[in-house]
């Protein structure tokens, strides 16, 4: 006998074969045991819950002269002769083929016949919502009042596309989608059955693959059976998919998740060079940024994720460093990115944009982005590393400064945004009527108690040295219009190393930030204002290199001398 596949050797043959559908089964088994057979059924559900299953095992059953807890005893005659293909008592027909008001004429006709082995005849019409309109009608009367030895069993997949008047006629059964643990459970089985060894992470695996549907799932397992020669393992799965390695598209997800985007372009590029199509790679991106969730919300994620124990731990390990904003706005990314990749003529590019956008959140204004930031501003003011600025801090500033080396207070050339309580007195023609309130006297001349800013000195003079950190968070405050930056430099720590002005800094998200191109032009303007010209900008530990010092040191005492470095 020629090979089958599983899902028709290991079909069920009867209701307590079918996986999790009990609802069904309980109705089912209590009217075929009671005799109280309907004659008209409509099966819906997901693609490869069981509803041609339930539908040829009730066949059977209605049948059948001693049936056993609702199922055909496969014994009687009846069982005997309606197993026979050429049987004529039951009729399977494919709505999908058989469309036309011919075809339902014809069973129109044929229904009135009396069945041959068995006491109905029952007609399984698959995939019926592929009827046209004209066929419809031509069966709607047939199905309202069929002859008394007929049952019509109706199995689709989209009953929203039925007409309202079949559906009111037929006893509706909704199948739902299996759970994962109960397809591992007969997958398990039906390998035992056929003498192929397995790892449990192979098996869930497969399962997830199913998503939910007990055919899909035995397909899957069928081509992992011929591809595995030995035990059937993880890594067998996962090529039989086609999916990219795990390691690769984890590495590439961490890049991701810590907003490195030539990292992630480049093992981008590393993971479509060896093979695997744009679409794949994103859907098993969005796979792992999936378990990431799991990983970092559940307490035990691998009973959700069924994962070999050391990929787990790397899935939990770059979870526990991601932040849960950018976790979810790179899945809602990367969900968006596996539609607009059915509707591009360059997936590739659509890719790499999608991995940018996710690396770089300052360049996004979704909320969640936005959320994200202010996150981290509110960290940071919280901890206590920045102080914004006010005006009692203004005044701590120049109080630091001595007295003699202020600027007259009209040689100011900016002035900051007036607080409400610094603006001046409402002129004459915003007093009220002379006759309000029982006599009014017009103010005094407006009085201005704005004050002047005091301008800047030269910080790098010998005397002004100790001062110049104040110096220069005074010349930033005055002379470049960014409250970020301005924040951002709160907490650096200030010194000279000979001419050069050092500014040091423990954050490595303020380092980058005060290197980037524009921060670092407003800085060093700052810094000029002040008569600064030589600054750096360190990490907090990080020392000059001796070398680099000592040839700055012969530089400088030697100007027309060429020094070359070897």
């Amino acid at each position: 006998m020629s090979y089958q596949a599983l899902y028709r050797a290991f079909r069920p043959t009867t209701l307590g074969g079918l996986v999790r559908q009990e609802h069904i089964v309980r109705i089912l088994r209590n009217q075929i045991e009671s005799g109280h057979i309907g004659h008209a059924y409509l099966f819906c559900g997901p693609r490869g819950t069981g509803k041609t299953s339930t539908a040829k095992i009730c066949a059977r059953a209605v049948n059948c002269e001693h049936p056993r807890e609702g199922s055909p005893c496969g014994e009687c005659a009846a069982c005997r002769a309606l197993a026979d293909p050429a049987n004529l008592d039951i009729a399977e027909i494919d709505a999908a083929s058989n469309n036309g008001v011919n075809e339902m004429r014809d069973l129109r006709e044929k229904v009135q016949y009396p069945p041959v082995a068995g006491r109905y005849k029952v007609y399984i019409i698959d995939e019926v919502h592929m009827l046209s309109d004209s066929a419809f009608n031509a069966l709607l009367k047939t199905l309202e009042e069929p002859p008394a030895h007929a049952v019509f069993i109706l199995a689709t997949t989209e009953p929203h596309k039925l007409p309202a008047t079949i559906l009111s006629r037929c006893m509706r059964f909704d199948f739902k989608l299996i759970p994962q643990a109960d397809i591992e459970a007969r997958l398990k089985e039906i390998l035992g059955a056929v003498g192929k060894e397995y790892e449990d992470e192979a098996v869930s695996a497969i399962a997830r693959a199913g998503a939910g549907s007990m055919r899909d799932s035995l397909s899957v397992a069928d081509m992992c059976i011929s591809y595995s020669r030995g035990k059937l393992t993880y890594a067998d799965v996962n090529e039989v998919l086609g999916s990219a390695d795990f390691y690769e598209v984890a590495a590439l997800g961490e890049a991701v998740l810590s907003d490195d985007a030539g990292g992630a372009l480049e093992k981008a590029e590393g993971v479509i060079a060896s093979g695997k199509g744009v679409g794949v790679l994103a859907k098993d991106l969005l796979a792992f940024l999936n378990r990431c969730v799991v990983a970092s919300t559940c307490r035990d994620g691998n009973a959700v994720l069924g994962l070999p124990d050391e990929m787990y731990a790397e899935v939990k390990r770059i979870a526990g460093k991601a932040d849960g904003r950018k976790l979810l706005r790179c899945c809602e990314i990367f969900a968006a990115l596996e539609s607009d990749l059915r509707y591009t003529s360059s997936p590739r590019i659509v890719l790499e944009t999608a991995l940018v956008k996710a690396c770089l959140p300052a360049s996004d204004l979704d909320v969640l982005t936005l959320a994200r930031r202010l996150d981290i501003l509110e960290g940071k003011l919280a901890s206590g590393a920045f102080v914004p600025a006010h005006p009692a801090a203004e005044r701590a500033d120049e109080a630091s400064v001595p007295s003699a080396e202020r600027a007259p207070a009209s040689a100011g050339p900016a002035r900051r945004e007036e607080a409400p309580w610094m603006r001046e007195v409402p002129s004459d023609e915003e007093a009220p009527p002379e006759n309000f309130g029982g006599g009014y006297s017009a103010p005094p001349e407006p009085v201005s108690l704005r004050r002047e800013e005091p301008k800047d000195v030269d910080a790098s003079a010998p005397a002004n040295r100790a001062k110049a950190g104040a110096y220069f968070r005074r010349s930033l405050r005055r002379n470049v219009k960014s409250g970020v930056l301005f924040t951002m430099c709160q907490d650096l720590e200030t010194a000279f190393e000979g001419d050069t002005f050092v500014l040091t800094t423990d954050n490595d998200t303020i380092f980058r930030r005060l290197n980037s191109e524009d921060n670092y032009k407003n800085v060093q303007a700052a810094l000029a204002a002040i008569g600064i010209h030589s600054f750096e900008i360190r990490r907090k530990g990080e020392t000059k290199d001796p070398l680099e010092a000592d040839i700055e040191t012969l530089q400088k005492n030697f100007p027309d001398t060429d020094i070359e470095i070897k």
